[in-house]
């Protein structure tokens, strides 16, 4: 990286010397030459010349390396990635296979833990996936139903035995990065369980083509809401957390062109509303 970075480095300053030098030899050929239809013909054959010379530079020491290098790196994830998916393929074949044969009900809950554990390893996998193809190519956008979305989602998190969630939808069609809306959402739900209690309600609302996420948990202030996108920062540092989620959730929302807004009153609660006008599909 350091190496591209040097060499672009020096790319960039050798063409906009060069250009001076160039600009300043046509002022002079011009001012002593004249005007005229010749002159100007072999003053852009010059142009011409210097572009295309440039942009060969560019192309074979510049562009040519970054796009060995995305190459080689989506060749080495997928090797990856496929290495990973065995393992989970054979633990969720497994589980299930004894399950069929086990009858003890305590071991059958612990084989449920373990097939839930591998559901979510495999989410995880699928977002690792999606995250280093998104850094590779760009992500190709899709329709899906929100409230769908939001049924699947709050059936993963009801899982963890916490929160209580309550839904209240209007069914949308929505036009997007659905992998990315995921991610944002899990993450949004994440949030609104950390910081509450677990015996209190979490509700999910749309309404005029806004989703609203709200909790009653701790809350911020005005002084922490000013912060609240910057990465790492957390509300509560002694909660469990890296403080990249909502940085990620702006991230996102701004490539989508969905404006978002945060309440919030300390020991009263968070709302978190995301405008999906722009991604609804008529």
């Amino acid at each position: 990286m350091a190496g591209i970075k040097k060499r672009t480095f020096f790319a960039t300053l050798g063409y906009f010397s060069s250009v001076i030098i160039f600009l300043s030899f046509i002022y002079w050929f011009l001012k002593n030459e004249g005007f005229s239809e010749s002159n100007f013909l072999i003053s852009s054959i010059m142009v011409l010349i210097l572009a295309a010379g440039w942009g060969y530079i560019i192309a074979t020491h510049l562009l040519a390396p970054k796009i060995e290098l995305d190459e080689n790196l989506s060749q080495l994830s997928s090797e990856i990635l496929h290495e990973l998916n065995i393992p989970l393929s054979t633990i969720k074949a497994n589980t299930t296979l004894l399950k069929k044969r086990t009858e003890d009900e305590k071991s059958i809950k612990r084989l449920e833990r373990i097939e839930a554990s591998s559901l979510r390893l495999e989410r995880l996998y699928k977002e690792l996936v999606y995250s280093i193809n998104k850094e590779i190519n760009p992500v190709e956008k899709e329709q899906f139903s929100l409230k769908n979305l939001l049924q699947e989602r709050i059936e993963v998190f009801e899982a963890f035995d916490r929160n209580s969630f309550s839904l209240i939808v209007e069914e949308l069609q929505l036009e997007a990065d659905k992998i990315g809306f995921e991610k944002t959402v899990d993450n949004l739900f994440m949030n609104a369980m950390k910081y509450s209690d677990k015996e209190s309600s979490i509700d999910i609302t749309v309404q005029n083509n806004i989703l609203t996420i709200t909790d009653r948990g701790i809350g911020m202030d005005e002084t922490q809401l000013l912060k609240v996108y910057e990465r790492y920062y957390q509300a509560d540092s002694k909660l469990k957390g890296e403080g990249i989620g909502l940085a990620l959730v702006k991230t996102y929302c701004d490539e989508e062109a969905i404006d978002i807004d945060i309440k919030s009153k300390k020991e009263q609660g968070t709302s978190v509303s995301l405008n999906l006008h722009k991604l609804v599909v008529i």
